[in-house]
């Protein structure tokens, strides 16, 4: 079964910078803290590295293998200052614990407004969960917490001036 590209393939080029983690792995196994059933809680991230005329920062969790047709967005988060360079652990809850002053978190496929976890239907096989940090050029997108998790990922695909990606895998078990 041959699987989709990333999210970022069918947006313009930017130049990369780094993302690192102290609860994921690139190219490892979504821990079950990132599980939906498990633990539900959104992952430490930290970057840098990004272009030096950015604004502000936004942060999206988009599972691309999801049996939609049009994949499934797990969390996203924008109007991240410039000045903020990581998210702690949990910073996705519903509660805004750990986010910046005037970060806005929409709302997910799930339907609700914090880091939704990996949940993918038995047997369907692994799952690619891809954490973007998007570097974005405008200090505010303009969008509000209720707009469609597609039209603010189209968005950042023309405001981004720079994206650092890590992404993990989780397979069901169940199945």
């Amino acid at each position: 079964m041959t699987r989709p590209p990333l999210p970022h393939d069918f947006q313009r080029p930017v130049p990369a910078f780094t993302v690192t983690s102290t609860d994921l792995t690139d190219g490892g196994t979504l821990p079950d803290a990132q599980v939906y059933a498990a633990g539900n809680t959104s992952p430490q991230l930290s970057w840098s590295g990004f272009p030096a005329d950015t604004r502000s920062f936004a942060v999206t969790c988009f599972d691309p293998d999801a049996p939609t047709g049009s994949g499934w967005w797990h969390w996203i988060v924008f109007d991240i200052p410039a000045s903020v360079t990581e998210l702690p652990t949990g910073a996705g809850t519903g509660a805004f614990a750990g986010l910046p002053a005037g970060a806005v978190q929409a709302r997910n496929d799930y339907g609700s407004k914090d880091f939704g976890g990996a949940a993918p239907p038995p047997g369907h096989g692994p799952h690619r969960y891809v954490f973007t940090v998007h570097a974005v050029r405008e200090e505010k997108l303009g969008l509000d917490a209720d707009t469609p998790a597609a039209a603010i990922g189209g968005t950042l695909g023309f405001l981004a001036l720079g994206r650092a990606t890590l992404v993990a895998q989780y397979e069901n078990p169940e199945g």
